[in-house]
């Protein structure tokens, strides 16, 4: 109760009211579950979902990367971590129709979303902490990924939808198909999506090298090295196979709605870099003779000419979900939406004699090293009771969350650990005569259950813990005329260490990195101050949003120095010291620990400040026969330590040009995004340089007859095919960015 009290206290807000226009359709779908939730409609940021759908068949993390405020951590093609202003990892939270995704992305830089971007409604972007309303510890953001497989309304007409693409990158393909339909009152929801994408080209030259292994090979295995880099154009282990299914029934009148959904996503990927593995693997690369027949392999043989060990993971989740809304119409209550959600999530690990893989099914090349198995399990209910007057909207949130997470197998980093939520949240909104106030305040009752395993002697130490977090937004909005809004607000919200920064304890291939986490860490603290301005007169339209984000006991990975580490070294292993550095010796470790080539890194807590801005202004033009927006836009994030030091892994700033027209059912789209130069590095971190990146994409649409239409999408990325890396990625020198993409993408609706 003080804790609550002391957050009442507090004034403030945050709420970012969102640029409108990056060639996005504002249109707001009203069943989406965060708008139903509140009033609070400005820091929504929202997708139309043909915007993606149009488009090239990506990570979620990659189709959302353009926009301002938010960007990607990318480990491949098919990884790919959003971050929002900064803030990444179990700060940024990804929804299902409002509910948690519970999948394993947040127990490895390599492991992806568990989303399926097939046939969706929108995808509505939280950014700061105002995002508490919508799941707890959300320092950074949510993602919300919205579609209708339970429908709220009744299907009026059958439709049904079939598509397919192809990408030039990969050399890969996608179908898809969807179909809705009411039967006797029930609305039936079916959809289907394959893909399979090969190893992803790269531009010549984008290969890197460190330097101790350029002095390794010699001069003359240099020139020939210099001759792989030129020649090798894709990136190894990069493919990528992906097949979901989702049924969906409903039945929905004037009490309201309900419906059941089960969905089931099967995945299979490369895993291009993994720490240890990958400095075995290009040392056999480089070492040997048959670089002059590199020029010699085709497309086709993309699978096996240079690794002798292939790593590639599959993912397997299944979840049910009960959802509905009773509309009461009492004298208290209005409405009570409710919800329930059972997830089975496991990704399975591997290492196998690459004897070639064109086939994604089986994987049946011998296994060398036994496979880890990463398992997530979950229960959620949720409900939601409007309360609201003719005075002010009022709702009353509850949730609650059980959740299992599980690694088993030779590279098991973690042991099981069970994470289990209770929430209980008010938010209130109200019309004043000068501004608009909102306000949310969320209390979280939060139990972490593991254990560490001592790396030397194998005791095990169990911790369990507990601890209450409170959370609260407040945003004040004002018209200051027909054209202009300001908003400005304040937010205080606690987030609670995960699993993995609390159990960790064990070496991390995806990383590269012996990472060690600490049972200790207290909870992290953020306190935002955000401000924006709103432009638009219909013709011109300008935004601009500043936001200082203080947090205290922020959690980071941080890499040991190597005296520092010398020092661990020789006080906790000094004993064993010839039983523990077997393997070390022939590793030819720098790092000690006997963690072969890995970083020694830990979770630790220092305060930090993240600030920034994201801008944009442009103009629409009347053409006549159609309408043509030019726009610019730029976001910058800044984060340091209060010791001085960069926050890793942050994001350059990026000016982005974006330039669209549409007419008569063609619509034309084309953005540059200029990303600068990354020199405020981290500890351990190298500078990244900048790159341009181009996009296009044409869409037409065709009238067939009045009954189906015919649309077609000719996209283009990286149209100038440079050499790009993303600096928040773990595996930037190893893994470019994809070079460029061409492709077609057909989507027949009858």
């Amino acid at each position: 109760m003080k804790k609550l009290l002391s957050t009442l206290i507090i004034i403030g807000a945050i709420h970012t009211n969102e640029i409108a226009s990056q060639d996005v359709e504002e249109t707001i779908v009203v069943t989406s579950a965060l708008i139903d939730t509140t009033e609070i409609t400005n820091p929504l940021y929202v997708i139309d979902g043909d915007e993606i759908i149009d488009d090239a068949t990506t990570s979620l993390g990659d189709a959302i990367d353009s926009y301002l405020g938010v960007s990607i951590a990318d480990y491949g093609a098919a990884v790919g971590q959003p971050i929002i202003r900064g803030m990444s990892g179990p700060r940024v939270k990804i929804l299902k129709n409002g509910m948690v995704n519970r999948d394993v992305s947040g127990l490895g830089a390599d492991h992806l979303n568990d989303v399926d971007l097939n046939d969706i409604e929108q995808i509505e972007i939280v950014k700061g902490p105002s995002s508490l309303l919508y799941a707890n510890g959300t320092i950074g953001g949510i993602i919300n990924v919205v579609d209708d497989c339970i429908s709220a309304i009744n299907y009026e007409l059958p439709e049904l939808k079939v598509g397919y693409e192809t990408q030039s990158v990969n050399d890969g393909s996608s179908e898809f198909i969807n179909f809705k339909n009411n039967f006797n009152g029930f609305n039936v929801n079916f959809g289907y999506k394959n893909t399979e994408f090969g190893n992803y080209d790269i531009p010549n030259g984008a290969i890197m090298h460190e330097e101790e292994d350029h002095d390794d090979h010699g001069d003359e295995d240099h020139h020939d090295e210099d001759g792989h880099e030129e020649n090798l154009g894709f990136i190894n282990n990069s493919d990528f196979a992906e097949e979901a299914t989702k049924f969906g029934i409903s039945r929905a009148g004037d009490w309201g709605y309900v419906g059941v959904s089960i969905d089931n996503l099967e995945s299979l990927y490369g895993i291009p870099f993994h720490g240890d593995d990958h400095g075995d693997e290009h040392g056999d690369e480089h070492g040997d003779e048959d670089h002059h027949d590199e020029d010699e392999h085709d497309e086709d043989e993309h699978h096996d000419e240079h690794g002798e060990e292939r790593i590639y993971s599959t993912t397997d989740s299944e979840s049910f979900t009960i959802k509905g809304s009773y509309n009461v119409n009492g004298n208290l209550v209005n409405k009570i939406d409710y919800t329930y959600r059972d997830t089975d999530y496991t990704l399975t690990e591997a290492h196998a004699e690459e004897e070639g893989h064109d086939e994604h099914e089986g994987e049946e090349e011998h296994e060398e090293h036994a496979p880890t198995v990463f398992a997530n399990n979950a229960t959620e209910y949720g409900a939601i009771f409007d309360i609201s007057n003719d005075i002010r909207t009022q709702k009353l949130s509850f949730n609650y969350v059980d959740e299992d997470s599980s690694i088993v197998g030779e590279e098991a980093f973690m042991n099981p650990a069970n994470n289990e939520v209770l929430t209980l949240g008010y938010f209130v909104g109200q019309d004043f005569d000068m501004f608009h106030l909102d306000l949310g305040i969320r209390l979280d009752q939060v139990s972490r259950t593991g254990s560490v395993t001592d790396e030397d002697h194998g005791d095990v130490d169990n911790f369990t813990i507990d601890d209450d977090v409170s959370s609260f937004a407040v945003s004040i909005g004002r018209d200051l005329s027909d054209t202009l809004e300001l908003n400005l607000g304040f937010s205080s919200v606690e987030r609670l260490p995960s699993v993995i920064e609390l159990f960790m304890n064990g070496p991390h291939m995806a990383t590269g990195r012996f990472e060690v986490g600490d049972p200790t860490l207290s909870s992290e603290t953020s306190n935002n101050f955000d401000i924006s301005l709103n432009f638009d007169n219909g013709e011109y339209f300008a935004s601009a949003s500043f936001f200082i984000n203080d947090v205290d006991n922020y959690i980071a990975l941080i890499d040991e120095d190597e005296d520092h580490e010398d020092e661990h070294h020789e006080e906790e292993h000094h004993e064993d010291e010839d039983e523990h550095h077997d393997d070390e010796d022939d590793h030819g470790d720098e790092h000690g620990h006997g963690h072969g080539n890995l970083i020694h890194a830990n979770y630790v807590q220092e305060d930090a400040e993240f600030d920034g801005y994201e801008i944009e202004f442009g103009r629409t033009f009347d053409l006549g026969a159609g309408e043509m927006t030019l726009s610019f836009g730029r976001d910058v994030v800044n984060a340091k330590f209060a010791d001085g030091h960069n926050v890793p892994r942050i994001n350059p700033a990026r000016n982005v040009y974006s330039l669209s027209y549409a007419q008569d059912g063609l619509v034309f789209k084309t953005q540059l995004k200029d990303v600068d130069t990354q020199n405020d590095v981290g500890e351990g971190e190298t500078a990244t340089s900048g790159y341009q990146m181009l996009d296009a994409r044409l869409t037409k649409t065709f009238d067939m007859n009045g009954k189906s239409k015919l649309k077609v999408s000719l996209f283009g990325r990286n149209l100038l095919d440079e050499i790009a890396r993303n600096h928040a990625s773990f595996v930037k020198n190893e893994v470019p960015l994809p070079g460029r993409n061409y492709g077609i993408k057909f989507n027949l609706t009858y």
